[in-house]
């Protein structure tokens, strides 16, 4: 039996989380600003509370079915479950091919008109994605079609994800001293500490980082490493001499490391707008870096054979071919030199650094250059109206 739904404008976003916070945080930005901005009633399901916790601290892990910033979120931890085509959203976005639940699609496939169900798939700048965004893949048994629908960096993809404030916040916060001094402290930078070369760290295990800290040790001016809890545990500890828990730092030569508290995305992005350097990682944290404007090295998550190095020169021919310092200090970070290049970050870091406001230049035109492909969410829903 076909039941015909209501003209009002819902969608549900199905979520794993497979990169920790990665994940769940491009889709938590996108129910956010797809309520906020659109006034689209949202369903936000998700395999990982706790993981969700962490960057939005309200989130009650214990709770099946939740109310924050008027999306709806609910746990989605029973593939077998049933629904009706009452409970389908007008929209249904999977997000990176999760495989949402079956009896879900076969409530989908009775809805009248039927709903927009797209794949949202994962970031790269590689070219073959210009062709492959918004194609229609039939279901083989079912009168549904999904589409695939890619973020990228060209005005032929979704672009990046952007909410209508955050430039205007961006700029309000970075030229305001008071204001970046202020959250700094809070984080228990020191005066003395504020006037340093100032780097966030956030990568994957595998990431260089006893190697980089030497480097920084060494350097003819002072540097200091703000790092969230957890990341980087080994080398950081090491480093410290200690755990690695929030609140603990310590100083080496030019080097200071000092571990901060995981903090909600509002203040992760005031992080990256008061930092000189970023490093970030996946696709959430590589996303705001490029909004904020200021140098950032990706470690981009790893695959096997690795077929991450592709996406990673993909994204450096695009953003930065000219600059060979910025390009061989990703590929080194990356470990994506060829074997026969030995890596010395004690030359690589001075390098690069002399490079710096070279770099910066570019990461403002980078900006600028992303704003004119829109944002994803409008193109998104603009699509999905196209289809209707």
């Amino acid at each position: 039996m076909h039941l015909e739904k209501t003209p009002t404008t819902s969608l549900a976003i199905f979520c794993k989380v497979v990169d920790n916070y990665g994940d769940i945080g491009i889709c938590w930005r996108l129910a956010r600003q797809l309520e906020q901005e659109h006034q689209i009633a949202v369903t936000l399901w998700v395999d990982d509370l706790h993981s969700f916790q962490r960057i939005c601290p309200a989130v009650n892990i214990h709770c099946d079915e939740q109310r924050l910033a008027n999306v709806v979120i609910k746990r989605w931890h029973n593939q077998e479950a049933q629904f009706t085509p009452d409970d389908i959203a007008d929209i249904v976005i999977e997000f990176f091919a999760c495989d949402i639940p079956p009896a879900y699609i076969t409530a989908m496939s009775m809805c009248v008109p039927r709903p927009v169900w797209l794949n949202l798939e994962g970031l790269t700048a590689e070219e073959w994605v210009e062709g492959c965004h918004t194609l229609p893949s039939p279901h083989p048994r079912l009168p549904l079609t999904k589409h695939f629908f890619f973020p990228g960096f060209t005005n032929k993809t979704g672009g990046l994800l952007l909410e209508a404030e955050l430039e205007k916040n961006r700029k309000a916060f970075q030229s305001d001293p008071v204001a970046i001094r202020n959250f700094l402290a809070q984080l228990g930078v020191t005066p003395p500490e504020m006037t340093a070369f100032k780097v966030s760290l956030f990568c994957y295990p595998q990431a260089p980082v006893s190697a980089l800290f030497k480097a920084w040790e060494s350097s003819s001016s002072p540097v200091i490493c703000l790092v969230p809890e957890g990341v980087a545990s080994s080398a950081v500890g090491m480093f410290l001499g200690e755990e690695a828990l929030a609140g603990t730092s310590s100083t080496r030569g030019a080097l200071t490391v000092r571990v901060l508290p995981f903090v909600p995305q509002p203040d992760y992005d005031k992080l990256l707008w008061a930092c000189d350097l970023n490093f970030v990682r996946g696709e959430d944290s590589f996303v705001r870096a490029q909004w904020a404007g200021k140098p950032f090295i990706w470690h981009i998550y790893p695959q096997d054979e690795n077929l991450h190095h592709v996406k990673l020169k993909a994204f450096l021919q695009r953003y930065s071919p000219d600059i060979a310092s910025a390009i061989t200090f990703s590929l080194a970070w990356n470990n994506a030199l060829n074997h026969e290049d030995a890596v010395d970050w004690s030359l690589m870091w001075p390098s690069f650094l002399a490079d710096i406001q070279k770099i910066t230049n570019r990461s403002i035109d980078w900006q600028a250059q992303l704003h004119k492909n829109g944002d994803l969410s409008s193109n998104l829903l603009r699509f999905a109206r196209l289809l209707k």
